[in-house]
């Protein structure tokens, strides 16, 4: 490495980030500029363990210790070799991956974890800087045709490596662009959307086609593509959301949280939204049920929307700051943690059972009956007494996760084989009906954007191997033995 006791010597340090109360005011991405020195230092913090746990945290199997190396050295064209060897949108995981591979870092056991997905961010950004990332169109054409439904991260994967490979390449989304939960979920102060589009122009310049606007089911049916092109993947994510079963939940104000992200979403790309079809928190007492990191998004996008209250409600009690001895390293730490949404201003409540929603007289929500709990474990609660309260609620957004893909209209002429949580059921990622693949969440369920990126890429693979009976394309398996 570039300095071998460069873990001892430096301290973990990011990128600042603007004040709170400026941020607020609009949707533009929160962190400050970092000098380039100072992300080659927390490259040197890498240890170039033996055993390099990272390799196992990150689902794309990232060669983190390499490109360390290489950001130490100020070797940025091996950096970004490096790191496109296993990872399509680096630029999209830099900024939005809740870092796994951090997590299981072995400095990590007793000291702050290396700033592996700040450094992923660099590379990516480097990347274009330096004019390396260029489109890169397939020298041959095979003739096969492979349609993907869906531009998540899981279906642009996908479609990056089948294009590599040869084929031709159209996907099919039904919004009005690409991007998926990229695009309409995450919201802009976390991932920009000109970092999408960027992309986007090189896929297409590829040679890659995209097709919007079509649902399955309306503008075009599984069975019409299934005819027309030798293979299909279906990575249309995860999106049927849960619904909270309390009395009132059928109340005005009661909205999913993914129906309230994708308006503030396409309000900040200048889409006009009607004023029936709007939902917007401005001088409300916001209510987000919800503790993960869409509930979290929801506080932020509230925060910008001006909201006079914003209340975080959880049903689990409050987790400590130390790991438990049931969730040592180098597993995800189920410990208290803080996003720069929270930052930014909300009251986070723990260990409250919602009781019912209250309603005024022209049937808008008004308030949610609530009751503190007293847990005796992990599993097990009981109410405590006296404790039920109404919170004050003009807007309530429902962040509790998905229940499954939204794949009805695909059953009207396919019987596919699900498992007990509604997911496509797979083997080497085919489903049931030979020629029709998945990836991502639709087969996977609710995950991290950087499972999905995984899968499309392993997906690609199984796919090339049914059209061609072989494949070039890398694996996860292969790539951890490629030496650069």
């Amino acid at each position: 490495m570039g300095k071998a006791d460069g873990f001892l010597k430096f301290g973990r340090e990011l990128p600042g980030t603007r004040d709170p109360k400026t941020r607020i005011n609009d949707s533009n991405e929160i962190y400050l500029p970092f000098p380039e020195e100072k992300t080659r230092i927390q490259a040197t913090r890498c240890m170039d363990c033996g055993i390099p746990f990272c390799h196992n945290g990150c689902p794309l199997g990232n060669l983190i210790p390499d490109f360390n190396d290489a950001v130490s050295e100020g070797d940025w064209e091996r950096a970004v070799r490096v790191m496109y060897s296993t990872n399509n949108f680096p630029e999209f995981t830099g900024r939005i991956c809740p870092a796994p591979c951090e997590s299981s870092c072995v400095l990590s056991i007793n000291k702050p974890a290396v700033a592996i997905e700040h450094i992923e961010k660099s590379i990516a950004e480097k990347s274009f800087e330096l004019g390396l990332v260029k489109p890169n169109p397939p020298q041959y054409r095979t003739g096969k045709k492979v349609a993907i439904v869906g531009s998540g991260p899981a279906g642009l994967a996908a479609a990056a490596q089948l294009n590599q490979a040869g084929h031709k390449v159209t996907v099919y989304e039904r919004d009005e662009k690409a991007g998926g939960l990229l695009r309409y979920g995450i919201p802009d102060f976390k991932l920009e959307k000109w970092t999408i589009d960027r992309r986007l122009a090189i896929l297409e310049a590829e040679g890659i086609k995209f097709k919007y606007n079509r649902r399955i089911g309306h503008e075009t049916t599984l069975k019409k593509l299934y005819r027309k092109y030798d293979a299909v993947l279906l990575a249309i994510g995860s999106s049927k959301p849960r619904s909270i079963s309390i009395p009132g939940n059928h109340l005005k104000g009661i909205h999913f949280a993914m129906d309230y992200l994708a308006l503030h979403n396409r309000r900040v790309d200048g889409v006009a939204i009607a004023p029936e079809q709007d939902i917007h928190a401005e001088g409300k007492h916001v209510l987000v049920i919800g503790g993960g990191d869409t509930g979290s998004d929801c506080v932020g996008t509230a925060n910008r929307h001006f909201a006079k209250t914003i209340t975080q409600l959880q049903y689990r009690y409050m987790p400590s700051s130390e790991r438990h001895p049931a969730n040592p390293w180098p597993e995800l730490p189920a410990t208290f943690s803080s996003s720069s949404s929270h930052e930014e201003g909300c009251d986070r409540s723990y260990g409250w059972l919602n009781k019912e929603f209250i309603a005024d007289e022209n049937g808008n929500v008004k308030g949610l009956r609530v009751v503190e709990l007293e847990w005796k474990n992990q599993s097990e609660y009981t109410e405590k007494p006296n404790t039920e309260r109404i919170l004050p609620c003009d807007l309530a957004l429902i962040a509790i996760g998905y229940e499954r893909p939204e794949h009805d209209a695909f059953s009207v002429n396919f019987q596919f084989e699900y498992d007990r949580r509604g997911n496509f059921k797979l083997r080497d990622w085919q489903t049931n009906v030979p020629g029709i693949f998945s990836a991502g969440d639709a087969c996977r369920g609710q995950s991290l954007v950087v499972w999905a990126i995984s899968d499309g890429r392993e997906a690609a693979r199984a796919i090339d191997v049914y059209l061609m009976g072989d494949s070039e394309l890398p694996s996860k398996e292969i790539s951890k033995y490629q030496l650069f």
